[in-house]
């Protein structure tokens, strides 16, 4: 069997090509991060020579702490069916180069020209932070969150990927912005001023932009896994709410630490909200793998006991390091991409019965099947004699083991397509919820 590209199988693009709209949206979102972060280190050579360089320099510094500690809690949520790599930086740099920019030039236009003249300069400075900042930044950011629902609607499985889409826009908005209020509290009250802004932005309250944003996230999640008119209205609801949050967060200030209280226990509340989103959302996705693939046992491909370890980070978890030890680094890659496959080929039907897969989805099943193959075979080819995994009681026990020729399972499933006969999309049954079973799997080739 042809060596297969497991990252793109997993990405459902074609093996040896890169999405041209990726590369130029990665492009000009960084060309935008650096012209912010060049005008910002202009800004503090122009205001305070070296002394405003260090300070700049200090300010770069300190944002990149908070991105440290978000960035990997938000993918500790992305564990169970991880997100592309390539999507996920596209997020984030989104978020801290053209939604930045965006939301600088019309935040500064709409203050001098309509909020300070209209309400004068303290009125008009309140109403730019607590109203215009929210309407402008979560539009900036929220753009990209709709770009994805119409160009990637089909990574988006569970309201958790929403989250995780929008609070990656958010951390890379507010890494940038977090340099310009470090460097503006530098020049206002020098080192000491810098190191406050940072403890409250960066320690105590660095959620609040992922926070904002996850809301619409979570809305175009709805639009992508659900049919019917509510999916329309949603992105604009997630919207609302994320405005909502961000302005009552920005105008808390006016009402002191009381305010700033009373804020904060509220987006602490809306924080164990999304936490709580997510482990539904995982429970499900291990509904859907003990629900869709006992079909496929016949394939050879996985036991009771493969789905069995599928269904439980811990179990996964001490397969890859199991597979690592008995074929070592490549083991433990073959490993990772079977259980990928093996979720992906499991939430794809998912997908089919809510009626919002994507079209041709046999090509996809094949081709997890295909890759869940030829990542047992990378794994067989390196280990000298049999071995028992540590979640089956012999090594015939798992599909992970046992050594098969799986191609004609494949040209038999094509052939099948080719003249009319292919399996049709099921509908109405979702994993504990109803009688419909998913669309069988390719015929398992004869007995040997």
């Amino acid at each position: 069997m042809p060596a297969l590209d497991a990252k793109a199988i997993l990405e459902g693009r074609q093996p040896g090509r890169r999405s041209l709209g990726l590369t130029v949206g990665i492009f000009v979102s960084v060309l935008c991060m650096l012209a912010m972060i060049g005008y910002l280190l202009w800004s503090g050579l122009a205001t305070g020579g070296v002394a405003g360089v260090v300070g700049f320099l200090i300010s770069l510094a300190a944002a990149v702490i908070p991105v440290a500690i978000l960035v990997p809690l938000i993918l500790l949520l992305d564990r169970l069916e991880p997100e592309p790599g390539s999507v996920l930086t596209f997020a984030f740099l989104w978020g801290a180069g053209v939604a930045v920019v965006v939301s600088f030039v019309l935040n500064t236009a709409g203050m001098e020209l309509w909020a300070v003249p209209m309400f004068g300069p303290d009125a008009g400075a309140f109403i730019t932070t607590a109203v215009g900042a929210p309407l402008v930044e979560e539009s900036a950011k929220g753009l990209v969150l709709l770009i994805l629902l119409f160009r990637r609607r089909y990574e988006i499985d569970s309201y958790t990927d929403g989250v995780i889409y929008g609070a990656m826009v958010a951390t890379g908005f507010a890494f940038t912005e977090n340099i310009l209020y470090f460097l503006s509290a530098y020049f206002e009250s020098g080192f000491f001023g810098l190191a406050f802004t940072f403890v409250l932005r960066g320690l105590v309250a660095p959620f609040g932009h992922p926070i904002y944003t996850a809301m619409i996230g979570i809305g175009v999640a709805y639009a992508a896994v659900n049919r019917g008119g509510a999916r329309l209205l949603a992105p604009v609801a997630g919207w609302f709410a994320a405005v909502l949050l961000h302005g009552l967060w920005n105008g808390s200030t006016v009402f002191g630490w009381v305010g700033f209280g009373v804020a904060y226990t509220l987006l602490f509340f809306v924080l164990l909200s999304i936490v709580v989103i997510a482990v539904q959302d995982r429970r499900r996705q291990v509904a859907a793998i003990s629900y869709y693939l006992p079909p496929y046992i016949p394939t050879g491909l996985v036991t009771p006991a493969d789905i069995r370890m599928l269904s439980s980070m811990a179990g996964r978890r001490g397969a890859r390091n199991w597979a690592q030890r008995n074929a070592g680094a490549r083991g433990r890659a073959a490993m990772k991409d079977y259980q990928l496959a093996a979720t992906e080929l499991a939430l794809l039907h998912q997908r089919l019965d809510r009626g919002v897969a994507r079209p041709h989805w046999e090509g996809r099943r094949d081709a997890f099947l295909a890759l869940m193959h030829a990542a047992r075979d990378a794994f067989l080819g390196r280990v000298r004699r049999p071995v028992t995994p540590g979640w089956a009681t012999t090594p015939t026990d798992s599909g992970f083991m046992k050594r098969a020729d799986f191609s004609d399972v494949i040209a038999r499933a094509q052939a099948q397509r080719a003249a009319g006969g292919g399996a049709r999309p099921a509908t109405g049954g979702r994993p504990g919820y109803g009688p419909g079973r998913p669309p069988g799997p390719p015929a398992p080739p004869p007995a040997r």
